[in-house]
């Protein structure tokens, strides 16, 4: 392959990476659009942690991730984060008591 050809290649390539990444931010939205519903039905500020769940997740992305034969560090440290950043939306946006 010429250096053109490459360069095609990874611009190909790119193309398709910014249309999963549009796809990816719909996803999110519609995870935000959940976690809205979940602020609602929550009483304390105190119950927006629920550890249990956050290592439920974890432990359930992890097998996920194995099973599709995707690096686990990868997706333990992408969820990991997503559900740090949810948790400061939660706090930012709960209204109640």
């Amino acid at each position: 392959l010429n250096v053109a050809m490459i360069n095609l290649n990874i611009k190909n390539i790119r193309k398709k990476l910014d249309k999963l990444d549009i796809k990816l931010l719909l996803i999110i939205k519609k995870r935000t659009n959940l976690v809205n519903q979940v602020i609602k039905l929550k009483k304390n500020k105190s119950e927006i942690v629920d550890k249990e769940r956050i290592t439920f997740i974890l432990k359930k992305i992890k097998k996920k991730s194995i099973k599709l034969n995707i690096d686990p560090a990868i997706t333990h440290k992408i969820w990991k984060e997503m559900i740090k950043s949810f948790i400061k939306y939660e706090y930012k946006n709960f209204k109640k008591k």
